[in-house]
This record gives C-alpha cells, sequence and structure tokens, in this order.
C-alpha cells in the first residue's frame, strides 16, 4: 500500500502514525510544502507556550518510523498535481489544514493596518508566508476581534514586556517591533456575553498574571450564573470563565502601563479612517435566542490596527471539490472520493485543539486500511522522479533535524531557539553544513 499524506501538521502526523498500526507494512509519505513539519505547532502556537509544542516530539518519533519519510517544500498544485499524486499513490490524505482568514465582511476591512490573525500570529511566529508583513503598532491602541483563544494569545503577544518574552522563540523582528511600539491598550471585542466567549480558562489566566498589563472588565455585563442547554464539561469551563473575570475586576493596577479590555456586546460595523485604520465602530449588542442582535447605539474606538481572530477557512485545490460557504473539502466522513481522503480542519473546519485531530486520523487510516491497493502503483520512487525531472529540491526529516539544531544553536540567553524565517534561509543554511557533515 503507497500512501501520500499532503500537509504535515497534527492531522497529518496523527494520520501517519495511526497508519502505522492499521497498515503496517504501508509505504507513507508526508508531503509538506514548507522545509519545516508541524504546522500550527510551528507557526500558530503562541511562542509563550512551549509547553504546548512539546507534543512535537510524538511526532517526530512517528516520522522516525522506518516506512516513513518526510518530503518538505514540495507544494501539490506548484511541484506536482493532485491528479499525478492520485496517479502514483493508492492512497491521497488531504491534511492541507485552514490557513486562509476569515474576513470581517465590514466596511473599511481593505485599509492599511487591517490583518487577519493568521497573518499576524504568523508574522510574531515567522512563517515565510508572513515575515514581511510589518503590521501598523505605531499608535497607543490595538482592536482585537474576537473572544478565543487566539484573540487572547494576539493580546498577550502585543503587551508583554521583552523580559517576559526572553523565554519564547517570538522572533527577532516581531519582538523588536513590538518592545518598540506604541501600543499600550488592547480592545478585545466579542459579539455576545461572556457566557459565549470561546477561550479557556488556563489562557484566560494569564491575563492577571503579566508584569505591566492589567485586564479590565465592565462588571456590569457579568452574569451571575451561566445559562442555557450545554454539556456538563461546557458549562464548568463558562463557570470558570466567569469567575476568572469577576477577579479581574478585583485586581488593582498596581502601576502597570498597559490594557487589555474585555468588551463583550459589541459588533464591529465599520473600519474608520482614511487610506489606514484610525479607529473602530462598535454597536452595542443584546443576545436574543441565541443570536446577536444589533442596538443601534455605537461607539467609535480608536486604533492603529484592527486583527480579526475570527476563524479560518481553507484553501481550494485543485481536483479537490470545496465547500465554499464552510471553507471545507466535500467528504462524506472524510472520504472525498476513492482512494482520496481528508483530515483535520480541511476536513471538518477549524475548531478544536491540537489533540481534536486524532480522530480524524484514525478515521482516514481505518478507511485506508479497507482499501484494495492497485498492484503496482509506484508511490515514492516517482514521486522522486518527477521531482528531480522538474529540479525541486525536497528537505527529507534528516534535513528538518539539521534546521532544527542549527536554531537551537542560533537561541540566545534563554530563548529555546532561533528561527529561520524564509525558505532561502533555511535551504542556505542547510547548504553551508552539508560540506563539514561530510
Amino acid at each position: 500500500m503507497k500512501v501520500a499524506i499532503v500537509g504535515a501538521g497534527p492531522s497529518g502526523f496523527y494520520t501517519a502514525d495511526a497508519l502505522t498500526k492499521d497498515v503496517p507494512d504501508a509505504q507513507i509519505d508526508i508531503i509538506e510544502r514548507l522545509p519545516t513539519p508541524y504546522g500550527l505547532i510551528r507557526g500558530g502556537v503562541a511562542p509563550d507556550h512551549q509547553t504546548t509544542k512539546r507534543v512535537t516530539r510524538n511526532f517526530e518519533r512517528t516520522a522516525l518510523k522506518p516506512q516513513i519519510r518526510f518530503y518538505g517544500n514540495v507544494e501539490i498544485g506548484r511541484d506536482l498535481s493532485l491528479a499525478e499524486l492520485r496517479e502514483i499513490y493508492d492512497a491521497v490524505v488531504l491534511a492541507i489544514g485552514a490557513p486562509l482568514d476569515r474576513s470581517l465582511g465590514i466596511p473599511g476591512a481593505d485599509k492599511e493596518g487591517v490583518y487577519g490573525a493568521a497573518a499576524f500570529v504568523g508574522w510574531y511566529n515567522g512563517h515565510p508566508d508572513f515575515r514581511q508583513l510589518m503590521p501598523r503598532l505605531d499608535g497607543s491602541g490595538v482592536a482585537v476581534v474576537g473572544v478565543g483563544n487566539v484573540a487572547v494569545d494576539i493580546a498577550r503577544v502585543l503587551v508583554k514586556t521583552p523580559a517576559e518574552m526572553a523565554t519564547t522563540d517570538l522572533v527577532h523582528y516581531a519582538a523588536d517591533a513590538i518592545a518598540a511600539s506604541a501600543v499600550t491598550v488592547v480592545h478585545m471585542f466579542g459579539r455576545r456575553g461572556p457566557s459565549e466567549a470561546e477561550f479557556t480558562n488556563v489562557e484566560l489566566r494569564e491575563m492577571g498574571r503579566l508584569e505591566d498589563c492589567h485586564p479590565v472588565v465592565d462588571p456590569q455585563q457579568l452574569p451571575e450564573s451561566v445559562t442555557g442547554e450545554m454539556s456538563d464539561r461546557d458549562r464548568r469551563v463558562r463557570e470558570r470563565n466567569l469567575q476568572t473575570l469577576r477577579e479581574f475586576v478585583e485586581l488593582a493596577p498596581a502601576n502597570k502601563r498597559k490594557r487589555v479590555h474585555f468588551a463583550f456586546y459589541a459588533r464591529p460595523v465599520e473600519i474608520l479612517g482614511g487610506d489606514r485604520v484610525e479607529a473602530l465602530r462598535v454597536e452595542r449588542t443584546e443576545v436574543v435566542d441565541g443570536r446577536a442582535t444589533g442596538t443601534g447605539e455605537l461607539r467609535d474606538v480608536p486604533c492603529c490596527a484592527v486583527i480579526g481572530a475570527i476563524g479560518y477557512r481553507g484553501e481550494p485545490l485543485e481536483g479537490m471539490p470545496f465547500d465554499q460557504r464552510h471553507g471545507i473539502a466535500v467528504s462524506e466522513d472524510g472520504r472525498i472520493d476513492e482512494g482520496l481522503f481528508a483530515a483535520g480542519w480541511i476536513r471538518r473546519g477549524p475548531t478544536g485543539v491540537i489533540g481534536t485531530n486524532k480522530p480524524d486520523g484514525h478515521a482516514a487510516s481505518e478507511q485506508i486500511a479497507a482499501l484494495q491497493p492497485t498492484v503496482g502503483k509506484p508511490g515514492r520512487s516517482k514521486l522522486e522522479q518527477r521531482l528531480r525531472e522538474r529540479g525541486r529540491r525536497w528537505v527529507s526529516f534528516a534535513d528538518w533535524q539539521l534546521i532544527d539544531r542549527l536554531e537551537v544553536e542560533r537561541g540566545k540567553g534563554e530563548a529555546p531557539r532561533c528561527k529561520f524565517v524564509t525558505i532561502d534561509e533555511m535551504l542556505g543554511a542547510l547548504d553551508q553544513e552539508m560540506p563539514k557533515a561530510s
């Protein structure tokens, strides 16, 4: 059985690991457009959440299994079409995630200084796609639209001190830009109330322990208890969040210079300014039958940047049926077509945490195990032949391990690593080290 997995994020690795158990004699190739594996763990998890990134140790063990190979710096749609890949392999699993930001969809969203969370987070995490973003941080205020974990991450990274970020892998250019910025106030806006906010309590509590930033909550927006139909687990999470927000109300500012405002019942309706952002106009809302309804009461919040953290969507790939409305592949329980499957966010949308992708990987593996392989499909030998014919250089997992080691060696002080932030830097570092290795 020859299997190709497109995408080296969590869902790709979970699928590969499951396949080594369900189809132990399978030949499994993980194809990734970047030279680096691990997807959003490298490019999306906040740089000050190093513990979360430790899951890559498990993925490394998977990658080093004898039946698995990693092909980094290979992009499906540029170096090889999906149709070609399906000709070469018995099964293809698309684990390509949801890399695009959902648009705010309000007037002024095209102004300079408006960013999506994928782009902004990618910028401070050193993702090659966003190295040149250079966000506007020359005013005192930033507006973050959304009240989930990504929004909390963005707010926290913007207000932490350089000393607090010294033990992180925040890339140097972002660290310099944030330290030099004029930002002292971050506003987080949610259309519904605090009971409906999507952040986890661990993330929320961090906002009350920052060295130079005070969390601001309007006590009048906090209900006495959580109401509505939900699971016992969800109710406990939301009650803990409410308790933490109540504790924020009681916190003393303690001469801290910066503020993060949690603004609930507030819907962005327009981004104001000339060519660039000057303010965000928000409308007060009330929740009626579970829906946030505008009241007509408006206020303008001065800011130099607006960052939309309202979710992601997948990107169409030629040969993959695509649901434009939901931004996902069209599939039936992950099966797109004979021998073609989806796993992770491209299958079900951008929801859950890293481990939420594990069942998708198991489902794809079980479906592949039930296939009857076509005799004679060449798999990786043909893949490598075509890449050579097209002059495409791929990065092996051993190459990645060398990049990883070099990044760790480049780390300064307490920093766990100093990332290479462009593909040319990564390949150039490999070229410099390979003569030494030989």
